[in-house]
């Protein structure tokens, strides 16, 4: 993995989030200069640079890096403080065997298609 970052997609990741360069630097603690230099393709920022840009951005290094199409996160963190009841779904979850495991993911993307009322 080369960890180059491709600005186009550190644009399109800054975008379907829906904020603004000036938000993005926000979120990264950078100055928006900073940021836009790394957009604009200016400036390259470090590998670990770029894999904190996309758990902030929530998308995956290989999709800034063009080795994946795939914009969806690598991994995913849940804070038990902040998200209690999600995190102990999942730790719930993980103790099941893979073809629990399947079914429940197959009922919960059935609730999904499902229209909310």
């Amino acid at each position: 993995m080369t960890n180059q970052l491709i600005p186009e997609r550190l644009k399109s990741a800054r975008e379907s989030l829906g904020i603004s360069m000036a938000e993005a630097a926000r979120r990264l603690n950078l100055s928006k200069i900073g940021y836009c230099r790394y957009e604009y393709g200016d400036r390259t920022p470090s590998p670990q640079t770029v894999e904190v840009i996309a758990r902030v951005l929530g998308t995956s290094v290989a999709y800034l890096t063009g080795e994946s199409e795939d914009m969806k996160p690598d991994f995913i963190m849940i804070s038990k403080k902040e998200a209690p009841e999600l995190f102990e779904l999942i730790e719930t979850l993980s103790t099941y065997n893979s073809a629990t495991q399947k079914r429940l993911l197959a009922y919960a993307q059935r609730l999904n298609s499902k229209p909310q009322k």
